[in-house]
């Protein structure tokens, strides 16, 4: 795109509009404008090249614009783009749900329904949950996400920026404790937290599900220990709850395999899907039992465009690119290469000071801290840093309660060379060369 900037810059000028014209309440990373974007590159409105480790909020495990997703969404484009399933329905969205039913990991009968945004999946969960407990509270973490509207806000544990000035919260969601070992939180404490929340507020035979991210998303990266998750099964088991796995973040091969809970040894009853499920396209879905599916009365689940055939296209091509591409193969290579590395820059002990790093397949972040070998977060620090990277052409994202996290949700696409372009851009930055 050929683009003449003004004296103030077109990133600025449309900022501004931005500004004029844009709730305030919808946030912005990034002071720039998008003009367009291939695989692990973008560019701005000024032409300037940035490499993606932000990758859309995890949405870009394909990258931008994979030719697989654009070759299935041309094709549907130039069929139909909307009927509304629940009057006509359609091929897509029906092949996508046998696919995902075939790789989630849950025994047994399987089915799927599809919508459109991730907070919208995690209350369908909830609703096909209460359906078939006939049951109402739902158990979930501090530290996660799990949406913004009404319910799945109450159900984030993060109040800053989610929950200000929102409440009150709806009643019957409860919160414990997520292991974090640097922070002093064990698996014990979280059985604890459960078993007195048992006993003090709330009791299990009105507890309908149990919700959890097996690699916490906004929260930080934080991977739940596997002795968690056993239990957590165990408790749902002994009390007739339903255990949902939230893999909207950690799912779609950005582990090293299709979905997190792969990694845990448990069976969960209930997966909510969304982010890098179609490439870029907006989708989102449940995927569980058959009998829970089934259980809501006909009507009860859906959404004039839920399960867009577009969309629902767009994710099969995703499964093209999987297979193609090897990409769960890479998202293990591409994984270690960004530990290593982060490990070799943190032992350089110099610029700004890093914390806990960790990773599970290519899901890795890192602790921006007040001082080398301490914990203590540093939230102004990752902020700059994340300032810092865009000025030298790299965009990636912080998250955790503390705002002190450095998430990379680099696309599994990207050559080594891109890879290793962008890691060195944030040595850069935080060596302060």
């Amino acid at each position: 795109m050929n683009v003449k900037a003004s004296a103030k810059g077109l990133n600025e000028a449309w900022v501004e509009r931005r500004a004029k014209a844009v709730s305030r309440g919808v946030g912005m990373a990034a002071p720039i404008i998008a003009a367009r974007a291939e695989d692990s590159e973008m560019w701005d409105i000024e032409g300037r090249r940035y490499i993606d480790f932000g990758g859309g909020i995890a949405v870009l495990n394909t990258g931008h614009r994979h030719p697989s997703v654009m070759k299935r969404v041309q094709e549907q484009l130039n069929a139909f783009t909307h009927t509304c399933f629940m009057v006509a329905p359609y091929a897509p969205f029906i092949e996508l749900a046998e696919k995902l039913n075939a790789i989630a990991p849950i025994s047994g009968d399987k089915k799927s329904l599809f919508v459109t945004t991730g907070a919208e999946a995690v209350e369908n969960a909830i609703k096909i949950a209460r359906a078939h407990t006939g049951r109402s509270d739902v158990i979930c973490f501090q530290g996660s996400f799990h949406g913004r509207t009404l319910l799945t806000m109450a159900m984030t544990g993060k109040v800053v920026p989610y929950k200000t000035k929102f409440g009150p919260m709806p009643g019957g969601v409860w919160h414990v404790p997520f292991p974090v070992a640097h922070r002093g939180v064990t698996v014990e404490d979280s059985i604890h937290a459960i078993e007195w929340l048992f006993k003090a507020d709330v009791e299990p035979s009105r507890v309908a599900a149990i919700v959890i991210e097996p690699v916490q998303g906004e929260g930080g990266f934080y991977v739940a220990p596997k002795e968690l998750m056993k239990a957590l099964r165990k408790i749902c088991d002994d009390h007739g709850i339903v255990l949902i796995a939230d893999e909207i973040q950690s799912g779609f091969g950005r582990t090293g395999k299709w979905f997190a809970m792969e990694h845990m040894g448990v069976e969960p009853d209930l997966m909510t899907v969304a982010k890098s499920l179609a490439g870029g396209f907006p989708l989102a879905g449940v995927v569980g039992r058959a009998k829970m599916m089934d259980a809501p009365e006909p009507g009860g689940l859906g959404g004039t465009y839920a399960g867009n055939p577009v969309s629902c296209a767009a994710a099969l091509g995703v499964f093209d690119a999987f297979e193609q591409d090897k990409l769960l193969e890479k998202a293990e290579k591409q994984g270690k290469l960004m530990v290593e590395r982060l490990k070799s820059i943190k032992a350089k002990n110099q610029g700004m000071p890093m914390g806990d790093i960790r990773a599970l397949g290519a899901m890795v972040a890192f602790e921006v801290v007040t001082e080398r070998g301490g914990n203590k977060p540093d939230a102004a620090g990752a902020k700059a840093l994340v300032a810092k990277c865009l000025e030298r052409g790299l965009l990636i994202l912080s998250c955790g309660v503390y705002g002190d996290t450095i998430r990379l949700l680099t696309p599994l696409t990207a050559s080594e060379a891109i890879l290793n372009e962008g890691l060195d851009i944030l040595e850069s930055a935080i060596l302060g060369n």
